[in-house]
């Protein structure tokens, strides 16, 4: 069995995801391959994750690649998390992750329909619900949910859910129907009413936006695809890694591993890794590099064992109570901190006891000149987070 230390598995991250200078990517679709997705839960992720990747390409090549060229969707996915895919990988995550996210949001729904009086068949509420959207959506443009709110009657109804607690309240019902149709993929997100930090979406049918009907593929084929396509970016990984990622079940990623011939190989944590058939090779060490990744970056946000390229001293710091990772800046494929904005939009890198040591003078100074082009590159625009971890708060270090 061969062995992958910590320092290949950092070197193969540097180039495969195009975070090292040498190794930066050409466009928004390489750059999402690369990556096999990208993170969009915060709008402005996935616009950051591309610029990190890229040399010269800024928000407006993204709006076209999404909106324009339409290369690359926007689709709820692995553990009910909102994505922007290669248009190619859909079928496959249609027909696996979304669909078993879609399913779960199905049952809670109707489960929810008639618990709060809605209807007393909370499933033939839904379908009729989502064949009044499917057909208002017809031949419309695209619009957001606060009118097919208004204009479909199907969708009238809120639930009370979390009472006392921070994210509950009382809540309309038609948000989660879109949510559902979404992952089923009979409806997509369209163009952003918003400006590109911030996410006001509209919704189309898939087949009006891409021109053509989306047909998922079997699970057995759309996790190995997934599994496929996360090996080559993520690889080596375990298969707790693949299963957290996946949102899926250990059956799925063992037979998904099976089903790619993905090899074994040991890892300095002492686990089982896996690697594509093709993709057992020694990479060669890089020079070091800095970089500055979005909140919830899909780097970042790879792994569920995350040791070897973050010290877990500094995970508190770093992410939420729910795991979700705030701005983080790199250093020689480690993090070693976080990344804000001054008022004008200047940003300011802000490391831990633990990064600051480990960067040195020398990635002290790297990780200034990529704040200074990060800071060139938003051009005065703040961008707002809703997963800012402690360290962007301005939490007290050690």
């Amino acid at each position: 069995m061969r062995h992958v230390d910590d320092a290949e598995r950092r070197a193969r991250l540097a180039r495969r995801h195009g975070l090292h200078p040498a190794h930066r990517l050409d466009d928004v679709l390489s750059a999402t391959r690369a990556m096999t997705v990208l993170h969009s839960t915060e709008s402005a992720t996935p616009y950051l994750s591309v610029g990190a990747r890229t040399d010269g390409v800024g928000p407006e090549q993204v709006d076209r690649a999404l909106y324009e060229q339409r290369s690359v969707v926007r689709q709820l996915a692995m553990r009910r998390t909102l994505f922007v895919l290669p248009r190619d990988l859909l079928p496959a995550a249609l027909g696996s992750a979304a669909a078993r996210v879609a399913a779960e949001q199905r049952r809670r729904l109707t489960r929810d329909v008639e618990r709060h009086g809605i209807a007393r068949d909370g499933t033939a509420w839904l379908e009729a619900a989502c064949e009044a959207v499917l057909r208002h959506l017809a031949g419309s443009e695209p619009l957001p949910a606060r009118r097919l709110r208004e204009e479909v009657p199907e969708l009238t109804g809120t639930v009370t859910v979390g009472v006392g607690t921070r994210y509950g309240g009382t809540f309309p019902v038609a948000p989660r129907v879109l949510a559902v149709l979404g992952a089923e993929g009979r409806i997509t997100r369209g163009p952003n009413a918003g400006h590109w930090r911030t996410w006001r979406p509209t919704w189309t049918l898939t087949a009006d936006w891409l021109g053509e009907d989306v047909e998922p593929v079997c699970p057995e084929e759309g996790y190995a695809e997934l599994v496929r396509r996360w090996l080559r970016t993520f690889g080596p990984g375990t298969a707790d890694d693949l299963r957290w990622w996946l949102g899926s079940t250990v059956s799925a990623v063992r037979t998904a591993l099976a089903d790619v011939g993905a090899v074994e190989v040991s890892l300095a944590d002492g686990h089982s890794g896996w690697v594509l058939p093709d993709d057992t090779e020694p990479a060669d060490p890089v020079e070091p590099w800095a970089a500055l990744l979005p909140t919830l970056d899909a780097t970042t946000m790879g792994w569920r064992g995350r040791e070897h390229y973050l010290d877990p001293a500094d995970v508190p710091y770093l992410f939420d109570t729910n795991g979700n990772a705030g701005t983080t800046a790199w250093w020689d494929g480690r993090v070693v901190g976080a990344w804000v904005q001054d008022p004008d939009g200047t940003v300011q890198v802000v490391l831990t006891p633990a990064g600051t040591a480990r960067a040195g003078r020398q990635g002290r100074a790297a990780l200034r000149e990529e704040a200074a082009c990060l800071s060139g590159w938003l051009d005065g625009v703040v961008v707002p987070h809703v997963y800012a971890s402690r360290l962007m708060k301005g939490a007290r270090l050690p």
